[in-house]
């Protein structure tokens, strides 16, 4: 008997918080689509869960198209209207959750990057139900080298990936065109290769299948059971929503490079010091200051207001604002940091 297959709807919203990407988050119990609900564990005898982004099911009666269906879920969970959504993939392979729960249904969920900016300081705050804003970075503290090389790749993770790396795969999985070790290298950057910050779901992934992440424990992989401990490798999440996360993560990295988007998450007007900050921030890397500004100004993508800041506390900092005009007249660069 073929299994019941559900359509759920993921949301990756991201702002920027004092100076940081933070995604939105909800807890478990408060997620509209429940084990419970579907005739799974109750809540109420449920360990205490990990944080989920906001989601639901895609109900063809309510909801027209998939974005409206997920727009309506994320203002029920959270009282936040969208703004930029896109849609990022749509995770259906078999196995994305735990092994116990693949004979009652199968989820296909349809991920979306949604941006939007930060309430100005002093507003009310527009969550409700529990949702809260937390640092990406908490759930990805390898992906942040704007203070050099993270020492938990070279400490922890590397070691035990190369160690993983070196065992014969399990005969019951499928052949894969490369080889662990060349993977390995080409997401984390080992060998001559350098580390690409856009690589962030293929190292999650690593993780996840080398059973070193508490997901790949709690889903019951093989490689976490046959580990005596695992270490600390960021905050985990309810279901498979750090994956979807990661693949967030790896596309805005990706996409500011070529589109705009970074203006999505940017107040009215800002300094050149703030912009380089905030694509820092995401990109998790540090850029040269005269190189940025050079190449802000070669993209005449920014324009003066005439207004400077002296928010920093030091000399006058001049205002700038996106220049509407090029954006709307052809298709426009991003920032190739």
């Amino acid at each position: 008997m073929a299994l019941p297959v559900e359509i759920g709807l993921n949301a990756a919203i991201v702002t920027i918080k004092d100076g940081q990407p933070h995604v939105l988050a909800v807890p478990e119990t408060e997620v509209a689509w429940d084990a419970a609900a579907s005739g799974g564990t109750p809540l109420d005898e449920r360990p205490a869960p990990d944080p989920a982004l906001p989601f639901g099911p895609f109900d063809p009666l309510r909801h027209r198209t998939f974005e409206t269906g997920l727009r309506a879920w994320v203002a029920e969970q959270t009282a936040l209207p969208l703004g930029y959504v896109e849609q990022l993939y749509t995770f259906g392979d078999r196995g994305r959750h735990a092994i116990s729960e693949e004979t009652e249904r199968h989820i296909v969920s349809v991920g979306y990057l949604a941006l939007t900016r930060q309430a100005e300081e002093g507003s009310a705050d527009p969550l409700a139900h529990g949702a809260r804003w937390q640092p990406w970075y908490r759930c990805f503290p390898w992906e942040d080298w704007r203070n050099g090389r993270p020492p938990l790749l070279d400490q922890v993770i590397l070691p035990l990936l190369e160690d993983w790396s070196k065992e014969l795969p399990p005969s019951d999985q499928p052949p894969r065109a490369l080889s662990r070790p060349d993977r390995l290298a080409l997401a984390f950057g080992t060998s001559s290769l350098a580390f690409d910050e856009e690589r962030v779901l293929e190292r999650y992934e690593l993780l996840y299948e080398a059973g070193l992440v508490q997901e790949a424990l709690r889903d019951g992989r093989p490689a976490a059971l046959h580990r005596s401990e695992l270490p600390t490798l960021g905050h985990s999440m309810s279901y498979d929503h750090r994956r979807i996360l990661a693949t967030a993560m790896a596309r805005l990295r990706s996409k500011l490079k070529y589109r705009p988007v970074i203006f999505e998450l940017m107040p009215e007007t800002f300094t050149l010091t703030e912009l380089q900050q905030i694509v820092e921030a995401i990109s998790g890397r540090l850029l040269h200051k005269q190189n940025f500004r050079r190449l802000v100004e070669h993209t005449e993508l920014v324009e003066p207001t005439g207004q400077t800041s002296t928010a920093t506390g030091g000399r006058p900092a001049a205002l700038f604002r996106p220049r509407i005009p090029i954006l709307t007249e052809r298709p426009t660069f991003g920032l190739r940091v």
